[in-house]
């Protein structure tokens, strides 16, 4: 058995143990919004229901590690006292991710991650429309457990409104837990979802994904991909050079032949192939040698 003193670890090295032992953990995919009216959109992994009467929900926006800031959802729940808690499902969980990179004040979590807003109905901040519960929530309460890095911030949110996709309803009127498909947080890169196991999705970059929005039309608007694969395909710093692709795909007689004379939806098929492996680099290559 070892035996740990949190005080005796880094901050970082505690906050990792601890995650790899608390789990799963359910995902508030926090939305916000500024002072200004500019939109916020994070998930944070520390968020559990409290109360049923009155409906409260807790989450925890921590102080970072690594330079003791706050994040711009904790700052706008203190200046204007409302939130939208999204539920995350398996098919936004690649979206959910990118929109968790830390993008500068006046760039849209929303449109970075290809996800749509949808206005609330007894706060400002936006609901987002592919979660399959969304509440909206009045901040009764932020309760600090510290001023040092890592140290977490209790919001306190009631329940003002809860909105359900009938979709993933049974016939007694109730959340069916296989159609709601929800994910959750376990340690490192690793979720669970709660009908089929675990499964890896890759941290955002520490520099910039380009986003959804930077993704090339085609791609964007194809029926092939789904929003996950959207996600996938935008958590890169930059699209491939042609030249560069066509190289790596003239290295591979395989994938070479499958491509020369296929048409446009053939080729995102094929490259879909990769990306259900998780094979982004041979993904993109196959996307921009074309």
């Amino acid at each position: 058995m070892i035996t740990i003193d949190p005080v005796a670890v880094s901050t970082a090295k505690l906050h990792g143990l601890m995650l790899g032992a608390i789990g799963p953990r359910p995902i508030a995919f926090a939305s916000t919004m500024t002072k200004n009216g500019d939109p916020n959109l994070s998930p944070f992994s520390f968020f559990n229901v409290f109360s049923a009467n009155p409906p409260i929900l807790i989450f925890s926006p921590a102080r970072r590690v690594r330079d003791n800031t706050t994040k711009h959802t904790l700052d706008n729940a203190i200046s204007t006292k409302e939130v939208v808690i999204n539920i995350v499902n398996y098919d936004i969980v690649q979206q959910m991710s990118l929109s968790s990179t830390e993008y500068p004040d006046d760039v849209n979590e929303f449109v970075k991650s290809g996800l749509t807003m949808v206005s609330s109905e007894k706060v400002k901040p936006y609901r987002v429309a592919e979660s399959p519960v969304q509440f909206e929530c009045k901040v009764n309460e932020i309760v600090a457990m510290g001023d040092e890095g890592g140290a977490g911030n209790l919001i306190i949110c009631e329940v003002l409104l809860m909105h359900i996709n009938e979709n993933i309803m049974d016939e007694n009127n109730k959340i069916d837990q296989y159609k709601i498909d929800q994910v959750a947080r376990m340690g490192g890169n690793w979720y669970t979802r709660a009908s089929k196991g675990m499964f890896e999705v890759p941290k955002p970059l520490s520099t910039m994904g380009i986003g959804v929005d930077a993704l090339p039309e085609a791609i964007k608007n194809s029926p092939i991909f789904t929003g996950n694969d959207l996600g996938k395909l935008a958590n890169i710093e930059g699209i491939p050079e042609k030249t560069a692709a066509s190289t790596f795909v003239n290295k591979h007689n395989d994938i070479k032949d499958k491509i020369q004379q296929a048409n446009q939806i053939e080729i995102h098929k094929f490259a879909k192939q990769y990306l259900d492996r998780n094979d982004v680099d041979t993904a993109w290559n196959i996307l921009a040698a074309k």
